[in-house]
Parts: structure tokens; C-alpha cells; sequence
């Protein structure tokens, strides 16, 4: 059965980082293919699996609109616009990826967006796994530019104000009644012992806490050097606890 599991939180918390390590799991427990979706329209997640983006799909849906009144009698706009999709994800070893690119221009994009979800849609059945990083907020996921998720990870800083915004995006979740299967809170980057405070407005946001990852030097290292995370050691200790994360998901 497919699994898709999108990242999401405020920005600067490693949202990046943590879909290039559930990737580097998943490729290294063969549970491929995996499709990795950059749907943050600052885009690194290309950089951090250590492959060059030559194409988005904003790119797609802003050609859409500027050739759709000149199409040709009788071509078919959404086979145009999913042929352009598979034009452009690029295939790597044990994934492939796509890159939304930027924000939407003038004009309207409704249309385009739809088709765009439905050809998402049946790409990732097609993957063992999708994971989607997500831009800061919601906004793909309560338009369903990326489609229905299946576990949705709230990332967060080891502070109030980042407790604080994954609980409000877990009401944003609730309140507009999105199609996700399941959301954890995952805080990341944590310098030491976690703190009692963060535990109490945790639980008083009502955020089901699946992991901590701990402040993690090779990372670090690894982005001074501008190496992967896709080659990250296995014994990293912020690794380690993705793989604890991804065994609860996935029941090891």
C-alpha cells in the first residue's frame, strides 16, 4: 500500500533536512521507488539529495496559461499538462523527483492546480513512498496541490513559539477538515535535555510528540562541506532517531 508523508512546520526548523533523511532510511532499507516532492518554493531539497533541478512545475502551469487559448483544436489540456509533469521529474536511483518551484504569477490558477493534483495523485500510486517537504504553513496541503497525505510530521524548534505554531497548524488541520491520515509532532534540533516547558505546551497544544531529534554535528559539517544528506553516516546520531521515527510509521 502506498504511504505518503508530507513535512510541514515554520520555516527554519529542518524541514529539509528531515525528508533528505527519511529518503536516505528508505533507499537504505530498499523500500524504493520513493518519489520525493520539493513542494517549498525556495527550493533545497534537490541539494540536499544531491541532484540538479532543471525544470519546476511552476514553470509548467505558467506555460499552461500562457498557450492555452493557442492550443490546437482537439489537444487535450490535461494530457498536456501531465505529459509535461513526466517531462520533468527527474529519476535518480531508488526515487525520483519533483520540484514545485515558485509561488503562482497572475492569473488564474485554479484550473491548472486541479489537473496538476490529479495527475499527483496517480504518480505517487505508483511509489512505495512520497514524501513531500512542504513550504512554512499549509498552503499546498489545504489546497490539495499535492494531493491527500497519509502522515503529516509537524516539524518544530525546541521552543515555545515553535510548539505554539505546530499547535496551530494542527487547529488549522482540524478546522478546515484536511484529508491526512494521521499528524505527529516532531521537534528537532534539541541541544541537550529536553526542557519541562516544552513537554507542558506540547501536551497543552495537544500535539502527539513521535520523536526528538537531537542537535546533530555531521549534519552541520555535512552543510559546511555542502555534502548530501543523502550520504549522511548512518551513525549520525539525528539518523539514528529518524530511523526510530520511521519504524513507529512504519512498524519497523
Amino acid at each position: 500500500m502506498p504511504l505518503t508523508i508530507a513535512v510541514s512546520g515554520k520555516g527554519g526548523t529542518g524541514k529539509t533536512t528531515i525528508c533528505a533523511l527519511i529518503i536516505n532510511y528508505l533507499l537504505q532499507k530498499n523500500l524504493t521507488p520513493i518519489l520525493a516532492v520539493d513542494a517549498d518554493p525556495n527550493a533545497t531539497l534537490a541539494d540536499s539529495l544531491g541532484v540538479q533541478v532543471e525544470n519546476t512545475i511552476g514553470n509548467i502551469l505558467d506555460d499552461f496559461l500562457k498557450q492555452k487559448e493557442g492550443l490546437p483544436f482537439g489537444v487535450i489540456k490535461e494530457s498536456m499538462i501531465e505529459y509535461k509533469l513526466f517531462e520533468i521529474l527527474l529519476e535518480e536511483k531508488g526515487f525520483d523527483l519533483l520540484v514545485m518551484g515558485h509561488g503562482e504569477g497572475p492569473g488564474c490558477y485554479c484550473y491548472p492546480n486541479s489537473v496538476l493534483r490529479d495527475c499527483l495523485d496517480k504518480l505517487s500510486s505508483k511509489y512505495r513512498y512520497t514524501v513531500i517537504d512542504n513550504q512554512a504553513g499549509l498552503e499546498h496541503i489545504s489546497r490539495r496541490t499535492n494531493g491527500d497525505i497519509d502522515v503529516l510530521l509537524l516539524i518544530s524548534d525546541p521552543t515555545l513559539k515553535g510548539i505554539k505554531t505546530a499547535g496551530r497548524l494542527q487547529n488549522m488541520i482540524n478546522t478546515l477538515n484536511l484529508k491526512i491520515g494521521k499528524s505527529f509532532l516532531i521537534i528537532n534540533r534539541l541541544p541537550g535535555d529536553i526542557p519541562a516547558e516544552i513537554l507542558e505546551e506540547t501536551k497543552r497544544q495537544n500535539l502527539d510528540l513521535l520523536e526528538i531529534i537531537p542537535e546533530d554535528e555531521d549534519i552541520r559539517t555535512n552543510d559546511i562541506k555542502g555534502t548530501p544528506l543523502i550520504n549522511l553516516n548512518n551513525e549520525a546520531s539525528s539518523f539514528r532517531k529518524i530511523k526510530d521515527l520511521m519504524e513507529k510509521l512504519t512498524g519497523g
